[in-house]
């Protein structure tokens, strides 16, 4: 028991990003039956994100805020508990037809306000936690969501299997009220009390870090297109049986977890600023390879490539705005947040609306220029600030 009380602020805190990716993936990881359940069109459903999209905008500019009145281990809570929404609503959604779509679109924006507050604690008390190995225990929060996210489409295959679908919402949604108990029970470091440093105005701290946030804007959108529409795009697109297409998306987010483990351990032999810069090549690789896939193997692969490169780049990207802002860690994390879900939603509505315009080989020959575009803004940070680096 002492041993287990020793351990709780760890076990809160990965066990908050565990549980945070479980629910990120839980709406994209039921796209198929979703469509199926309730007839949505592909516009339709690269809609249920927009809720997302604005509502972790919002919750992220609300915790940027709230993280110097209000502890972390607060915000936590508060992000977990819409959490809690978030899958009730898509627990209920399998027994509504009228109001469906309108309970989904609730579901997604009470994931995206609690993804969007947690940023300031996920990304703040790995170095309150570690302040030796503050770079490393970031990524190793990340790692965890990242492993909530690969588990969460294959749990969401298993259950469907047997058509008891909706026992992963109910499941995950009696997890997340345990973390509540726990996270309540335990002691956790609060930010306001370890910053010797004023907190600059939301306005100048966006100002100032623009490039980051931009950054973080394209990497998202390439993320979101690797992810919300993996399944369908292999399914629909390339005739790929809906059991196998749901593995190429568990093995995206498994190469994305197995990424920024690895990542870890480079950090321990290889400059920060090295490593983030050779990610986004990797996604553009990706993405001009994708049109080609010709069997569900190489479907598989090239979703697993995708990940390696998504991997590590968020949170190296959230470790690189806190060395060149140094004491802003809280507040930047949030609108790094805010730009993370704005790209992921942003992706996923705009692959719905050229859908119908354009084919997947354009389509992903033209997502080609996120992973670019981040490499030169990235390259210009590097060089830009390389002294505080």
């Amino acid at each position: 028991m002492k041993m287990i009380n020793r351990y709780r602020p760890l076990l809160a805190l990965y066990g908050a990003a565990l549980l945070q990716g479980l629910t990120l993936v839980s709406f994209p990881a039921s796209s198929a039956v979703l469509r199926h359940m309730h007839g949505f069109s592909e516009a339709q459903y690269g809609a249920i994100f927009l809720p997302q999209v604005l509502l972790a905008v919002i919750g992220a500019l609300a915790g940027s805020t709230l993280a110097g009145r209000m502890s972390l281990k607060k915000l936590l809570m508060i992000s977990m508990a819409a959490n809690v929404v978030s899958q009730l609503a898509l627990f209920t959604s399998a027994e509504l037809t009228t109001t469906a779509y309108v309970c989904i679109l609730f579901g997604t924006g009470s994931l995206g306000f609690g993804f969007g507050l947690s940023g300031a604690s996920l990304n703040s008390l790995p170095g309150l936690l570690f302040p030796a190995r503050r770079d490393t225990a970031l990524v190793a929060v990340h790692s965890s969501m990242g492993a909530g996210l690969m588990l969460g489409p294959v749990l969401v295959g298993l259950v469907e299997g047997i058509g008891l679908w909706r026992a992963f919402s109910l499941g995950l949604l009696l997890l997340l009220l345990l973390l509540l108990w726990m996270i309540g029970s335990t002691t956790l470091p609060d930010e306001r009390r370890h910053d010797d440093k004023p907190s600059l105005p939301i306005s100048q701290l966006m100002v100032s870090s623009w490039p980051l946030l931009l950054i973080a804007v394209l990497y998202a959108l390439s993320e979101g297109i690797f992810s919300n529409w993996a399944v369908i795009y292999l399914h629909e697109g390339r005739g790929v049986p809906e059991m196998t297409a749901t593995l190429a998306l568990s093995a995206f987010w498994g190469a994305l977890v197995a990424g920024r483990l690895l990542a870890t351990l480079l950090l321990l032999k290889l400059r920060l600023q090295l490593l983030w810069l050779a990610l986004p090549p990797l996604m553009l690789a990706a993405f001009w390879l994708l049109p080609y896939i010709n069997s569900a193997h190489s479907g598989v692969m090239l979703y697993a490539l995708g990940g390696l490169a998504c991997s590590a780049f968020f949170p190296l990207t959230v470790a690189i705005a806190v060395r060149i802002h140094p004491g802003q860690a809280a507040a930047l994390s949030s609108l790094l947040t805010a730009a993370l879900m704005l790209g992921v939603g942003g992706g996923s509505f705009l692959i719905g609306l050229l859908k119908q315009s354009l084919n997947w080989n354009s389509l992903y020959h033209l997502a080609a220029l996120f992973p670019l575009l981040a490499l030169v803004l990235a390259t210009f940070v590097v060089f830009h600030e390389r002294a505080k680096l």
